[in-house]
């Protein structure tokens, strides 16, 4: 199970005949610089590499009428003067006599990658692959697209695999207009486009680009348009989109395959595109996906993302629950008016934290691959644990003397059982912060949970880590003298109540209910951390946790797209094997299982988010995506 790159040489060989400015930009090393990219950085032969098949006529036919079909097939004779006649018939497109055969490659290429994916050869892949597909449509190329790649591929899904729900993220900076076409009447393709638009005077110029375009008949809902009507949008913007619009769709509708339109001119340097996403941003969007930034331009989307979610609010239960306007929290015993302290005061440390300044992803994702993928350090190897085969059980310790140092100030780590585990946790921390080590999960005894918490925190602070985020479950409160310096973000889930302490330290309790929880995930825990730009995440699971396995492993998929994949995750010793397993191959880099049935949160779990929101929204942008809460 890995990943699969799939591509033919042979798409190279369609190209402009003629002059034609608007169709110019479309060429073959639109395609070969890719490839030469991925060979530079030595990725194609970590990956399994698959030649395109050509899709048959009948397999373009799941989504193209037989006649547009015969017409592409006769461009293949036609003189030159003849193809730019038929040309000039489209919009934005071009003919030449390999464009049949470059074009069956790359819908070929789509299907051979699905159904590699569903069959379990490979966990995920991508396709390089030209003339591109998502303007076209049943009946007419458009946009330099000729065959629907995605589309086809979907139907393909649809059609040999059973598949009954199906995601399509097309994050172009263009319209997809023929995919939408194509779909809008089916409930079993969710399709999201996210788009120039500049209320209508974008190519493709398309009234049904905008918002309100949510599908039609059966498909009432499972269009997704979130039309960008201004440019320069970044990094803060695209994952914004995702936390508050699409992810939240996303897991309602639960998809069987999740297919991506990967055009990359909304990404920074096109001119076509205009937009500032840098290209590692794309890498997070990826990884969220699959279960820091600028943030100065996060203003100008508000107005994009908000338009979406109203247009989509009657159709997703998720988006009419977080919409709501919150009403204010029963008194609270942290001040006589019932509201928390005052926040902390926007100095420059606060400042930092919350603008972000400093963005991880403008900084190229370069490093050497740490040798160690995932650790796992128990206090004594367990053989019932079933790891995958590059996952590797710990067994060194940190320096006795070292351990008993860190260890003195507490008086549950003297017993030699914790010192133990102490000593395990410590190299393990170390290993990440050196880089040898890229996640691990370490195990402690209950008693000495909050101590070990508390080590690792100052540990990770004095040996390299710039910015920490905790997220604590159960009976784990931030250490009172610990530095209120901004350089740690402390989310205490399962609190005894929602409250706002500071910038840096929430409290919230457990959601009873999977649809609560994600919630709470998606609309407080990540928009913080991505705000946050941790450089190191710890994710402590204390005692009286109450998380789930399936939860637990959610929890950590979403945060490992932080600091580079660099998570922690702390286990009581009494956790059963199960759980040090899911969570290990959840941070390897598999999915996380299924959640069960959905589930919509309880109104106390909708209550309490929407006070948190309301409370840190004026310190946090990546909160401020929402229509205004009075709290």
């Amino acid at each position: 199970m890995g990943t699969a790159l799939v591509y033919h040489e042979d798409m190279t060989a369609t190209r402009l005949l003629w002059d034609d400015p608007e169709c110019e930009i479309e060429r073959p090393e639109r395609l070969t610089a890719a490839l030469d990219r991925l060979r530079q950085r030595g990725l194609e032969q970590r990956c399994l590499r698959l030649s395109a098949r050509e899709a048959s006529e009948e397999e373009l036919g799941l989504v193209h009428s037989p006649e547009y079909v015969s017409l592409v097939r006769e461009t293949q004779v036609l003189g030159k003067e003849e193809l730019q006649a038929l040309s000039g018939q489209f919009d934005a497109i071009y003919f030449h006599p390999s464009t049949f055969h470059c074009a069956r490659l790359a819908a070929g290429a789509g299907l051979q990658l699905v159904d590699a994916v569903l069959t379990g050869a490979v966990q995920n892949g991508l396709a390089l692959v030209r003339p591109p597909g998502h303007h076209g449509q049943r009946a007419a190329a458009n946009g330099f697209c000729v065959f629907n790649n995605v589309a086809i591929a979907a139907a393909h899904a649809k059609q040999k695999h059973g598949l009954h729900r199906i995601l399509v993220v097309d994050w172009d900076v263009h319209h997809g207009q023929g995919i939408q076409y194509l779909f809008e009447d089916d409930p079993s393709v969710l399709y999201f486009s996210w788009h120039r638009y500049e209320h209508g005077r974008f190519w493709p110029f398309l009234r049904e680009s905008d918002a309100d375009a949510v599908g039609r008949g059966q498909g009432l809902g499972f269009t997704v348009n979130l039309p960008w009507n201004q440019v320069g949008m970044g990094n803060a913007d695209y994952v914004a989109a995702f936390l508050h619009l699409l992810l939240p769709l996303a897991f309602e509708f639960d998809p069987e395959l999740v297919l991506v339109s990967a055009g990359f001119d909304s990404a920074i340097g096109d001119p076509e595109g205009q937009m500032q996403a840098t290209p590692e941003c794309f890498a997070h969007l990826t990884q969220l996906l699959q279960g820091g930034y600028h943030l100065e331009s996060l203003a100008d989307a508000l107005e994009s993302i908000q338009s979406a979610r109203a247009a989509q609010a009657p159709h997703w239960k998720s988006l009419q629950q977080q919409d709501v306007t919150a009403v204010p929290m029963s008194p609270s015993s942290h001040s006589p008016e019932g509201r928390p302290p005052p926040l902390l005061p926007g100095g420059p440390v606060c400042k930092a934290a919350a603008s972000a300044p400093s963005s991880l992803l403008d900084q190229p994702c370069l490093c050497p691959a740490p040798s160690v993928r995932t650790a796992v350090a128990l206090t004594t190897p367990d053989i019932t644990l079933v790891l995958p085969p590059d996952v590797i059980q710990q067994e060194a310790s940190a320096l006795r003397e070292e351990t008993e140092a860190w260890a003195r100030p507490h008086e549950s780590l003297a017993r030699e059982e914790a010192l133990t585990a102490l000593g395990k946790l410590l190299y393990l921390l170390d290993g990440m912060l050196d880089g040898q080590v890229n996640s691990g999960i370490a195990a402690t005894p209950a008693s000495a949970a909050a101590a070990t918490l508390d080590v690792a925190v100052r540990r990770g602070l004095s040996h390299g880590a710039q910015r920490l985020l905790c997220v604590a479950l159960g009976q784990l409160d931030r250490p009172p003298d610990l530095a209120h310096d901004g350089r740690s973000l402390w989310l205490n889930i399962r609190g005894k109540e929602a409250a706002a302490l500071s910038m840096f330290h929430v409290s919230t309790p457990l959601p009873v209910m999977t649809g609560g929880f994600l919630s709470c995930i998606l609309g407080l825990v990540l928009p913080l951390a991505y705000g946050f730009q941790p450089d190191l995440v710890l994710v402590a699971l204390g005692p009286g946790h109450g998380l789930q396995g399936p939860h637990a492993a959610l929890l950590a998929a979403m945060l490992r797209g932080l600091a580079g994949g660099r998570v922690l995750a702390l286990l009581e010793e009494n956790s059963t094997p199960q759980l040090a397993g899911i969570l290990a191959r959840v941070l390897n880099g598999e999915a996380p299982p299924s959640l069960g049935p959905s589930s919509v949160a309880s109104p106390e779990d909708v209550q309490a988010l929407m006070y948190l929101r309301g409370q840190l929204e004026p310190q946090w942008k990546m909160l401020q995506c929402h229509p205004h809460l009075v709290a």
